[in-house]
């Protein structure tokens, strides 16, 4: 650590850092589409990467995602950036291959900084297997790191938005808070050790879910990880995907230590807030749900989990697979024939 509070120069944080779904959605829907057979998967259904035929069975999968830091330690910034990036790689089933950093970074900083966030970045390229192969820089007020990845996939194993079926159960493999504790964090009311559950998190890559469900034999329907639009916005964009409606049972709903505390406390980012004008109304709460508990289900997260769709057998081994790696992947609820709403609190 330098001493340098990377918090202290951005206004907004992590995933929690993207641009209103509602504005996004306005500005996308007015871009010309160019069409072409060999684009398997766009963005028309909000896919994480798409996903370009390349005649042999494979795709290549394509993304990118930058934010402001939401932590201090700049090598640790690089890992969750990092994570985040890839994360997109794996909700479409494939595997990251090569990597270009985008390293946005202020003059009044030391470039030493700027160095211990490409290393953050590279160390967790080299986890997942992903070669750093350059990338571009550029002078801007705020810090702002990430990826452009390509990964491969196989065609008849890509995961998408869409597929999700009635009857499928919902596995979610990371917990939920990152927003409100890196929130809470900001503001002081949070020391390290009570952030440290929400790091370890943010920095842990979403391959393990991918590959065990390779070792088990089962796959899912549909797939999607969750970050900056919120659990809650996330199961909208597969439900309205897959055409279904998603049922949440918010008890089984893994959330970190001290989230709902924090929230209690009005420690809630503005993306939440944003999230929840937005899908709000598209999801059925039940009344008895408390403001706390549903603040942590539209609380923005940044370098989430996976939500897969998939049989319930398999949904239930998969989740033990990963708990048993340490992952606090839970079966969070179910699919249903679609009704008057995209997603289902009870």
């Amino acid at each position: 650590m330098t001493g340098v509070r990377l918090t202290e120069l951005v206004e907004a944080a992590g995933c929690a850092a993207k641009i209103a779904p509602g504005e996004l959605a306005g500005v996308l829907a007015g871009l010309p589409r160019l069409e072409t057979p060999q684009l398997v998967v766009g963005f028309d259904a909000s896919d994480d990467a798409c996903v370009w035929d390349l005649g042999d069975g494979r795709g290549l999968v394509a993304t990118t995602d930058f934010f402001p830091p939401m932590v201090d330690d700049p090598f640790l910034f690089g890992q969750v950036a990092a994570a985040n990036a890839l994360s997109d790689v794996y909700a479409m089933g494939g595997s990251p291959a090569l990597a270009l950093n985008l390293l946005c970074f202020p003059n009044c900083m030391g470039i030493e900084v700027a160095g211990q966030i490409l290393a953050g970045g590279a160390e967790a390229c080299r986890r997942a297997g992903c070669v750093v192969a350059g990338g571009h820089s550029t002078n801007d007020h705020e810090p702002k790191y990430g990826l452009a990845v390509t990964g491969f996939v196989r065609l008849d194993e890509r995961l998408e938005n869409g597929g999700a079926r009635p009857g499928d159960r919902l596995v979610l493999t990371k917990a939920l808070g990152t927003g409100i504790l890196t929130t809470a964090r900001k503001g002081g009311l949070l020391d390290e050790a009570g952030l440290a559950v929400a790091t370890s998190s943010m920095a842990t890559l979403n391959e393990a879910p991918i590959r065990l469900c390779r070792e088990l034999g089962v796959w899912p329907h549909a797939a999607t990880d969750v970050t900056g639009f919120s659990l809650m916005g996330h199961a909208c964009e597969m439900a309205e995907a897959s055409g279904v409606t998603l049922v949440v049972e918010a008890a089984s709903v893994p959330l970190m230590a001290r989230a709902r505390e924090m929230a209690a406390m009005g420690l809630v980012p503005a993306g939440a807030y944003r999230n929840r004008d937005f899908f709000g109304p598209r999801v059925a709460l039940d009344d008895a749900l408390p403001l706390d508990l549903t603040d942590v289900l539209f609380d923005p997260q940044t370098s989430g989990g996976l939500l897969l769709a998939m049989g319930e057998k398999d949904a239930e081994r998969l989740a033990g697979a990963l708990r048993d790696e340490g992952l606090p992947a839970t079966v969070i609820g179910h699919a249903e024939p679609r009704g008057d709403t995209s997603v289902v609190v009870s």
